[in-house]
């Protein structure tokens, strides 16, 4: 019993106490056994560890006083309170332990919040908004204003009491309030409408330069106009006859609507009745009249790997093509402008006159008889004068005014052309008289034309060191721009010389154009006799064509020599060949 008093245990009342505040943090959430077991909790406490170490020796102190006392029924009710408390104890243990993963959790849960949320967006967006509907009240209320200041005045009225006013006032007020929002709601979305607005001004990106680009804009030009040229070319077969009977009923329909008036809804019904025929068309029915069949052309399927020159060549087509169209459009477009500008007096004047003459008759003549007479003239002009004349060329080329104006109208570069042959032919007699009255004496007119040759100070010989003799051909007096390129060379400079190329009876000659300055070193001269082979020569593999190139071998280069980026390779090579077989026929009688 001495060793029993010596154990301290805690006051009942004490235990119930801190129960009593363990349960007001007791976990308000899911039930015990949804969280971890005792052992298995992550987290700890050093709370815990003591309890443990304190709880394991009471097991032993029992059995102590078993031992001691194996019938001591007088300490079985202090054990048991023990064993009570102990109990307790765990489940504070376990109380404390579902507060820390309560803790935890709410932890974890609090940082994702921070995370998914972000405050600072949030009240910087509130406070746009914010500002956003201050400025709809402030428009709203200043749009109120000027509207209630465009209202008209009232007239005014006699005094009142200021009761009275004041109640007048507040139902005017309530009225206009009551009218104007109506007003709003009613015709406010057309007002908006008529806002001015300052225009913006956006600049179109323009697409790089592409060959298949291009290719598909001139395909889709010549889809677009089709229709427009079928027309065009069904009105000229009209026109010509080419189906008589077609021309004739279109001939007897027109000339029958314009005598009886009817010239204007005849071409209304027949827009129409093209409308209809097209709805039916894209229905899916099958429609085709055309006074001349269509020529079906061959769709070409696009290629997609095509080589470097197939892709140079295809660029070439599609430009010659559009070079031709821009060139037809800037000759209407001018021939226009001309005739308006009075470029050529004689045409405008006729068109000058007839304008007169139909102001005039507009004037006094009544439109049904006007409309009577242009219907008739349409019809006769058309269908008879027009066929005539394509029928008859002779006769156009005298009595069709309109064509005659149209072909005599210059365009711009036929300007240009005929104001430099005047400035040429006034020019020339007094250069003719000044060239003669500056030639030495002592000097004949064959040496003075020789001099005349040679684009540098001195005479034609001289530069290249040959016989007085040698002069170019006539064909080639100013000489044949190109490119002199020796492959024996590995200098840039030397490899390839921009020149002049001239051919003599017996010599190929080329100037360098870096010779001008007064070194000849530059210059080549072959004879002609030691050519061993002459043939045209393309520089470039990749470009289409022959190429602008002539290869001339000789004894004493290693590699032939080649001339290249001739505009006129055929006519050089032509002329060379043919001095050169000339000469071996003349030294050579037998070759």
């Amino acid at each position: 019993m001495a060793a029993i008093h010596n154990v301290k245990v805690k006051p009942k009342a004490a235990v119930l106490n801190m129960l009593k505040r363990l349960d007001k943090i007791r976990f308000r959430g899911p039930k015990r056994d949804d969280f971890l077991d005792l052992p298995d909790s992550p987290t700890g406490s050093d709370t815990e560890c003591s309890d443990d170490i304190l709880l394991r020796p009471r097991p032993s102190l029992r059995d102590n006083d078993e031992q001691r006392d194996p019938a001591g029924l007088g300490t079985l009710s202090v054990m048991q309170d023990l064993r009570s408390e102990s109990e307790r104890l765990n489940e504070v243990k376990g109380h404390l332990e579902i507060a820390l993963l309560e803790k935890h959790f709410l932890q974890e849960e609090l940082r994702k919040l921070r995370e998914e949320t972000n405050v600072e967006t949030l009240k910087q967006e509130l406070e746009r908004e914010r500002s956003r509907r201050l400025d709809l009240e402030q428009k709203m209320s200043d749009v109120l204003k000027t509207r209630c200041e465009d209202s008209p005045p009232q007239p005014p009225r006699k005094q009142q009491t200021p009761a009275a006013n004041g109640t007048d006032k507040q139902q005017k007020e309530t009225v206009c309030s009551r009218l104007h929002n109506w007003l709003y709601d009613r015709f406010g979305v057309y007002i908006e409408d008529f806002r001015f607005q300052p225009e913006e001004n956006t600049v179109e990106a323009e697409e790089p330069l592409s060959a298949k680009r291009l290719t598909e804009n001139m395909r889709r030009l010549k889809r677009g106009a089709r229709p427009v040229t079928n027309f065009l070319r069904n009105l000229s077969a009209l026109s010509n006859w080419h189906s008589v009977y077609t021309s004739a009923i279109a001939f007897i329909i027109y000339m029958n609507a314009a005598w009886h008036g009817w010239a204007i809804p005849l071409f209304l019904f027949l827009a129409i009745l093209r409308l209809s025929l097209n709805y039916l068309i894209a229905k899916g029915w099958r429609i085709q009249w055309s006074i001349v069949p269509e020529v079906s052309e061959p769709v070409e399927p696009p290629k997609e790997d095509l080589t470097v020159s197939e892709k140079f060549q295809l660029v070439l087509d599609v430009a010659q093509k559009a070079q031709n169209l821009f060139g037809k459009m800037a000759d209407v477009l001018e021939k226009i402008k001309n005739l308006f500008m009075w470029v050529q007096p004689e045409i405008t004047q006729k068109l000058y006159v007839s304008l007169w003459v139909a102001f005039i008759s507009s004037c006094v003549l009544p439109y049904k008889l006007m409309g009577f007479m242009i219907g008739l003239y349409a019809g006769i002009k058309f269908f008879i004068i027009d066929f005539l004349f394509k029928s008859c060329p002779k006769l156009r080329d005298k009595y069709d005014t309109p064509y005659i104006m149209w072909n005599n109208l210059p365009t711009d570069p036929q300007l240009k052309e005929r104001s430099n042959a005047t400035v040429s032919r006034r020019v020339q007699p007094v250069v003719s008289r000044s060239s003669l009255a500056t030639i030495p004496p002592g000097v004949t007119r064959e040496e003075e034309s020789g001099r005349s040759h040679n684009p540098k100070k001195g005479v034609f010989h001289e530069v290249f060191n040959l016989p007085e003799i040698e002069r170019p051909l006539p064909i080639c007096e100013n000489g044949w721009r190109c490119c002199l390129i020796n492959r024996d060379r590995k200098m840039p400079t030397d490899y390839i010389r921009n020149g002049m190329l001239y051919v003599t009876e017996n010599y190929l000659c080329f100037e360098s154009s870096s010779s001008r300055s007064g070194s000849s070193k530059k210059n080549k001269v072959i004879k002609l006799v030691d050519i061993t082979d002459i043939q045209k020569y393309k520089v470039l593999s990749v470009l289409p064509g022959s190429g602008m190139g002539i290869s001339i071998a000789t004894p004493s280069t290693q590699k032939p020599l080649v001339f290249g980026a001739m505009i006129h390779r055929d006519e050089a090579f032509e002329t060379i060949f043919t001095q050169y077989m000339k000469i071996m026929t003349t030294t050579n009688p037998e070759t």
